[in-house]
C-alpha cells in the first residue's frame, strides 16, 4: 500500500469523472439541464468571488445568456459596459441592472457584424482605464440569406468577423490591466461541422441558416486556439458553449426543437454560469485556448471528421485577419 494516498478519495474523483463522462457521451444528459443539476452538486461548485473594481465588456447583453451573464456579474460588483446594436433595448439593460445591483452600467452602440461600427466601438471602449474581461455574446441564427455592408454572410460577420476586430483592438488594453480574460459564447452546435476555411461563410445558393450558424460556431472555437498560442502574455482566451438553453434566439430560431426539448433545457442563468465564472474565478487563468461546458474543459470534437488541424487554424487567422483589416474594401 502506498502511504499517504487517501484511496477513498481517489476512487470518489474516479466515479465522479465517470458519471461526468457517461453524461458529456450521451449529449442530452450533458447539454440540458439535467447535466448542470448533476455537474453542479457533484463538484460542489464554489461561489463566485466579490469584482469589485473589475470591468467587463459583454455584448449581446439585452436578452437571453447575455442578459443574464450581465446581470450576475453586476451582482457580483463588475463594472459593466454593455455593448448591443438596439440602444433602447441596450439602455433599458443597463438601466435594470444597475437599479438592481447598484454598479456601475455603461452602454455602447455597435452592431458586431458591421465593421465600421464595430472600429467605432473599439475606440471608445478603448478610452477605458481596465478592461478585465472582454465577453463576445452577441449573435443570431438567421434562418434568411442577408449580407451586411461589408459584403459578408451576417451570421459569419456578427460571430467570427466583429469579434475579431474587437479583440485585436482591445486587446493592448487588456493587456495593460494584467489577468485579462477574452471569452467567446459558443454553441454545441459547431460539433456537427468541420473547419474548411474556403466554405465558412455561406453563399446565397447554399445558404441553410443551422449549418451557417454552426460553421461560425467552430470557427470561433478554432479562432480561440489561435488566439492563445498567438497572443500568450496578452491574456486568457477561452470559448464555452451553454448547453441547451431556453433563450429567445432558440424559441424563435428553432420553435420545433423548443417545443420537443423544452422541458430539458437549461433556463438562462444556467446557460451563461460557466461563462459568468470564466470572467470571475481564477481558475481560468490557468489556461488557455480551453472549450469548456459547466466549468470544466471539454473536447472541442465529438466525430473524428470534424478534427480541426493547426494549418487549418493557421488559414482561418489569415482569411479573417484579411477580411477585417481597415484596408480591406
Amino acid at each position: 500500500m502506498i502511504v499517504g494516498v487517501d484511496w477513498s478519495q481517489q476512487l470518489f474523483r474516479l466515479g465522479r469523472r465517470s458519471v461526468d463522462m457517461a453524461m458529456e457521451a450521451s449529449v442530452v444528459g450533458s447539454f440540458t439541464k439535467i447535466g448542470y443539476n448533476v455537474r453542479s452538486r457533484m463538484y460542489d461548485w464554489d461561489a463566485l468571488p466579490d469584482m469589485t473594481g473589475r470591468t467587463v465588456v459583454i455584448t449581446g447583453a439585452t436578452s437571453g445568456l447575455g442578459r443574464a451573464a450581465a446581470d450576475e456579474l453586476g451582482a457580483f460588483g463588475a463594472e459593466l459596459i454593455l455593448v448591443g446594436r438596439d440602444k433602447r433595448r441596450t439602455q433599458t439593460a443597463a438601466r435594470s441592472i444597475a437599479k438592481k445591483h447598484g454598479g456601475s452600467v455603461q452602454v455602447v452602440i455597435a452592431d458586431l457584424g458591421e465593421l465600421d461600427s464595430v472600429r467605432e466601438a473599439s475606440v471608445e471602449l478603448a478610452q477605458l482605464s481596465r478592461i478585465d474581461a472582454l465577453i463576445h455574446n452577441a449573435g443570431a441564427l438567421t434562418n434568411t440569406y442577408e449580407v451586411t455592408s461589408d459584403g459578408f454572410e451576417r451570421t459569419f460577420a456578427t460571430h467570427v468577423l466583429g469579434p475579431f476586430a474587437m479583440t485585436r483592438e482591445l486587446l493592448p488594453i487588456i493587456q495593460r490591466t494584467g489577468d485579462g480574460r477574452v471569452i467567446t459564447m459558443t454553441s454545441g452546435g459547431m460539433y456537427a461541422e468541420r473547419l474548411d476555411v474556403k466554405n465558412v461563410m455561406m453563399g446565397r445558393d447554399d445558404y441553410d441558416g443551422l449549418r451557417a450558424y454552426a460553421r461560425a460556431k467552430r470557427a470561433q472555437v478554432a479562432l480561440n486556439e489561435e488566439w492563445a498560442l498567438r497572443e500568450p502574455s496578452a491574456a486568457v482566451f477561452h470559448a464555452v458553449h451553454p448547453g441547451w438553453a431556453d433563450t429567445p434566439g432558440v424559441q424563435e430560431s428553432l420553435p420545433r426543437f423548443n417545443r420537443v426539448m423544452g422541458p430539458l433545457l437549461r433556463d438562462s442563468y444556467q446557460g451563461a454560469d460557466t461563462m459568468v465564472w470564466l470572467a470571475a474565478a481564477e481558475e481560468p487563468l490557468r489556461s488557455s485556448g480551453v472549450l469548456w461546458l459547466d466549468r470544466h474543459p471539454r473536447h472541442k470534437n465529438k466525430v473524428p471528421w470534424t478534427i480541426t488541424g493547426p494549418e487549418q487554424s493557421a488559414e482561418l487567422w489569415d482569411f479573417v485577419e484579411h477580411l477585417t483589416s481597415p484596408s480591406q474594401p
